[in-house]
């Protein structure tokens, strides 16, 4: 009686630790999944900045290559 009494107690502490340990491992996995969804928005609003670089940019390019060509008529070339 007194062995199967302390079976159950190993048991019983064996089967806290366990869901304490599931408890905790749940919370982490939580914020792990957080911060995945906060650096996935951060890297959205990077790309969108860069896209909007890469445009200004093409834009610049262009507005070079239009005065460049201003300047080479001026020049007669």
């Amino acid at each position: 009686m007194f062995e199967t009494q302390s079976s159950l107690n190993s048991l019983h502490v064996k089967i806290s630790e366990l869901v304490q340990k599931y408890k905790d491992l749940s919370a982490e996995n939580e914020s792990l999944r957080q911060e995945v969804v906060r650096v996935k928005a951060q890297g959205e609003a990077k790309d969108v900045q860069i896209a909007k670089l890469e445009e200004d940019l093409r834009k610049k390019d262009m507005e070079s290559d239009d005065i460049i060509s201003k300047i080479e008529a001026v020049l007669g070339r």
